[in-house]
């Protein structure tokens, strides 16, 4: 008698892809955001929500990285999880040599470590954006919710961790998936007063 050894079912990686809240998610911390993994690891997944702009000042809170951040320089709600934690997400420039301060995420977008000083990456970045907080989901939640109908996953594009107009990027994602999908970018925020 043969014996067939049999693998584990391939593990879908949400690193670098856009998690879209559908109107059908209740949860008011994830009300029409988008979210971008950038951790995916045994004990879960890790995002950050990329449209979710505050009124304060990067310079406010962390100093000189105030000067590497893009249009807006404020901070991000990043999610609901740790809000006094900081994610800085960086675009590497394409020349850019590599450097243990910049911990790449998908191509060119990665993470930046906070407690190094800016002007050693200054020259490495075309773009930075500061969150605080973060959304994560233990093993397991984040398919659930998908299957629940809950999120959408996409592709991401370049533009999107940087988004100069925040708050239309969830109408922008959903238009441009096209056909039916794209119906979804004019779903009222309240459908009772539709």
């Amino acid at each position: 008698m043969v014996s067939r050894e049999t693998s584990p079912a391939p593990t879908v990686s949400f690193v670098g892809s856009l998690l879209v809240a559908t109107p059908t998610l209740q949860d008011p911390n994830f009300d029409r955001t988008v979210v971008i993994g950038v951790g995916h690891e045994s004990d879960g997944v890790l995002g950050v929500v990329l449209n979710r702009a505050t009124e304060l000042p990067v310079a406010d809170v962390l100093g000189d990285w105030g000067g590497l951040a893009g249009d807006p320089a404020v901070l991000f709600e990043g999610g609901p999880v740790q809000p006094e934690a900081a994610i800085a997400l960086g675009w590497r420039k394409a020349d850019a040599p590599s450097s243990d301060a910049f911990r790449p995420v998908t191509g060119r977008l990665g993470t930046l470590d906070l407690s190094r000083d800016p002007g050693e990456v200054s020259d490495l970045l075309d773009g930075m954006r500061v969150f605080a907080g973060y959304a994560g989901w233990v093993p397991g939640q984040l398919e659930s919710e998908i299957d629940a109908g809950a999120w959408m996953v996409f592709d991401a594009l370049p533009t999107d961790p940087f988004s100069t107009n925040p708050e239309e990027l969830w109408s922008m994602v959903w238009k441009r998936q096209g056909g039916l999908l794209s119906a979804v970018a004019h779903y009222p925020a309240d459908p009772a007063l539709n």
